[in-house]
């Protein structure tokens, strides 16, 4: 697709005002623990005799590493291989992705480097591969699938971050159900689990979920929770027949601890960066309100949306496009197709692959929006900037908002500095950083 600087859809754009705009800070509860203190909470969590009994010398141990980009992943999964080391079994970790990192062996080691997750990193061995053992057949009579060298394994951990989905709402979200059977599923057990449609999901991941239980080794999970600043807050062990009663639980905390543009509405919501690091839509549509199905809903309430980057580490999947009004050349060209797709083919939701309007530059991502949105005033347009979707403490305000905000209209919400310009680069992209 040929994409013009200067050309028609640049001259009809370059009169649109950008607004000024302030830094902004959003304050929410903030506790947490530190990344020097997990080896600790994880060894005194699996300590407990109740897990520390089911891990025996010479067992081969499988622990899950997923495709999100999840706050000390790294030092999480270390700290599981070396208790399950300390316990003179082997342990080895197994990619739990689905069809993530183009639904291939290799994408997956890929992705996981990505987060630091290496054989030298972790101390022991990756066993990536798309083969599937077949467990059964759910109560709905969906056919259940492992991966291959987790089922062989002696045991099996489930590692991951428990926390609301972006496309649909049940008791069982995103946490060690779904990684039992989306991620640990490649993607032929992916593609079943959403085959019947994101309103029937959340039926079939805990009734596949009870299938992986009886049939494979799970011997516990231990997933963590992050808190409003992206930072870990929780950690808890979980044995395999206390899975399906404490999930639901910790999925109410984990909706507790999400943040939110405190402002709640506006015109038009700029996002700096978006990528599979963030959400699998690129950005959580529990903050932005992209959401790709229409059984979830939340996050803030805009007319147009626009992103500006993608992140290296996505590998060029820049899923959740489709949702934005409008992004840049720099992300159409960074887009990885053969990334892309395999999710959306798996998943069976193609609205987050389409291609939204695509512009030149920053600015004009920004202008489009400004200049499409209905009935507002341009003079006093609402505009929310944000970093990425998960890490919201600074924010960017349009002038607008900001007597509101100084008057204390929004708690938790306060102005860092004065509404100025926003600076261009002689490219037509943004200088000026979110972050003060």
């Amino acid at each position: 697709m040929k994409v013009v600087n200067g050309g028609m859809v640049s001259k009809l754009l370059k009169d649109t005002p950008v607004p000024k705009m302030f830094h902004a800070r959003q304050t929410f509860p903030a506790d947490k623990i530190a990344p020097e203190e997990i080896p600790g909470v994880v060894e005194r969590e699996l300590g407990q005799d109740q897990f520390a009994s089911l891990i025996q010398p010479g067992m081969s141990i499988a622990i899950t590493a997923g495709s999100r980009g999840i706050r000390n992943v790294d030092i999480i999964t270390r700290a599981i291989v070396d208790f399950v080391k300390s316990r003179g079994a082997s342990p080895f970790i197994v990619p739990a992705m689905g069809s993530h990192g183009g639904a291939t062996a290799e994408g997956q080691l890929e992705i996981l480097a990505g987060y630091n997750i290496t054989p030298e990193s972790m101390g022991c061995p990756i066993k990536s591969s798309m083969e599937v053992v077949e467990l059964g057949y759910s109560k709905r009579n969906r056919r259940v699938a492992i991966d291959k060298n987790a089922y062989e394994a002696d045991g099996i951990i489930i590692s991951c971050r428990l926390k609301p989905h972006n496309a649909f709402r049940g008791p069982y979200e995103s946490g060690p159900c779904k990684m039992m059977t989306v991620g640990l599923g490649k993607q032929a057990g992916a593609s079943v689990v959403h085959g019947d449609g994101m309103d029937v999901i959340a039926e079939n991941i805990p009734t596949m979920a009870e299938v992986v239980l009886e049939k494979a080794k799970i011997l516990l999970a231990i997933p963590c929770m992050e808190n409003a600043y992206d930072e870990t807050c929780r950690i808890e062990a979980i044995l395999a027949k206390d899975i399906l009663d404490r999930e639901p639980e910790l999925l109410k905390m984990a909706f507790s601890n999400m943040p939110r543009l405190i402002v709640g509405e506006g015109d038009v919501l700029v996002v700096d960066e978006v990528g599979k690091n963030y959400s699998g839509t690129g950005v959580d549509p529990n903050i932005t309100g992209t959401f790709s199905t229409p059984y979830a809903t939340g996050g803030i309430k805009v007319q147009r949306t626009c992103f500006l980057n993608l992140s290296e580490e996505s590998h060029g999947n820049a899923l959740g496009v489709g949702l934005a009004s409008a992004i840049t050349n720099k992300i159409f060209d960074d887009m990885d197709v053969e990334k892309m797709y395999p999710n959306c083919i798996t998943s069976t939701v193609l609205a987050s692959a389409r291609i939204p309007c695509v512009v030149a530059n920053d600015k004009e991502a920004v202008q489009i929006c400004i200049k499409t949105c209905n009935k507002i005033d341009p003079a006093s347009v609402r505009v929310v900037r944000i970093p990425n979707s998960l890490h919201i403490g600074e924010i960017m305000l349009s002038e607008a908002y900001y007597e509101d905000v100084r008057a204390g209209k929004y708690p938790g919400l306060e102005a860092l500095d004065e509404p100025r310009e926003l600076e261009f680069d002689g490219e037509g992209n943004l200088v000026t950083k979110t972050v003060m």
